[in-house]
């Protein structure tokens, strides 16, 4: 039933993340390693989320109605909103003016500050496209629009459950971990984008494809999935390997852990280890050509 052999590995993180949350309300104690395994699986929801949206992952209807509302719990948030605020909008503009997303919107520095602020401003500016989406539902398919606030209704449902349960237990493997993976997608969307260049047909975002890219189904070959985004993650990697020569190399890294650590934490006291931004080079180059033609007309 499912469209692609390799979505068995998305079944997989699936079963274990509902094992974690399961042993961790099992145990009398909170247990530091279960709960680190439940806040690992979280971060494969939110790629899980991403990649169901683009290509649902079952040939049956229902079966894909099952899957978006387990993935509306794991993720923590309803999963239809994928569609206004990424494919409908993120794809389109691709962080030009326009994308709700854009990383540069309040400032064209990249550090740990505007890392961390980002998540909060990104989900602030995306409330409007969500809330006309449903609204533009309500009044032309009711039908998709009560299957898009059940998802609210679910997941307020299993929260309130949870901490009418155990206020602690909910606390600690359900919403912390749903908090997480919402939270960390919008920090991949900003290091993926920031400081590229989004003019570009090949720089306009940063790549992650080292060994742990199947651990996130693939979400760091970016420029692939910019370049067709209906294509199944299992077949980004050989999609990137046709547009690698063109991607400048600074844009291609290995490792997303070391990124982060270089930029953010190195990036504060050896310059050095800042990313370059390829948007003002741009920009300083276009008002150069500007200036160089209007003294020529002179």
């Amino acid at each position: 039933m499912l469209k692609y052999k390799a979505d068995l590995l998305s079944l997989l993180y699936m079963v274990l993340a509902t094992t974690f949350l399961i042993l961790n309300w099992m145990q009398p104690e909170f247990n530091i390693w279960l709960w680190l395994g439940s806040m690992t699986m979280a971060t494969t929801a939110f790629a899980m989320a991403h990649n169901h949206n683009h290509e649902p992952m079952w040939k049956s209807k229902f079966m894909n109605i099952l899957t978006d509302y387990w993935l509306t719990i794991f993720y923590g948030f309803p999963v239809y909103a994928w569609i206004p605020t990424h494919n409908q909008n993120h794809h389109v503009y691709n962080n030009r003016p326009g994308d709700n997303t854009i990383t540069w919107r309040f400032s064209e520095k990249n550090n740990l500050f505007t890392l961390l602020s980002y998540p909060i401003i990104s989900a602030i500016y995306q409330q409007e496209p969500t809330s006309n989406f449903l609204k533009h539902h309500w009044k032309n398919n009711k039908g998709l629009f009560f299957y898009y606030i059940s998802q609210y209704v679910l997941l307020i449902a299993f929260d309130a459950t949870a901490f009418y349960l155990d206020p602690f237990k909910a606390l600690m493997y359900v919403l912390i971990p749903q908090l997480f993976s919402t939270q960390f997608v919008l920090i991949i969307n900003y290091v993926q984008h920031v400081h590229c260049d989004e003019e570009s047909k090949y720089n306009h975002s940063r790549n992650f494809v080292g060994l742990g890219s199947r651990f996130l189904l693939n979400a760091g070959f970016h420029t692939a999935h910019h370049e067709e985004m209906n294509l199944h993650w299992s077949k980004l990697p050989e999609l990137h390997r046709k547009l690698e020569p063109h991607i400048d190399p600074s844009l291609n890294h290995r490792s997303l852990a070391w990124f982060l650590f270089k930029t953010y934490i190195l990036g504060i006291f050896i310059p050095s280890c800042r990313t370059r931004n390829m948007r003002m080079e741009r920009i300083q180059k276009e008002q150069g050509q500007v200036t160089t033609d209007a003294a020529l007309a002179s």
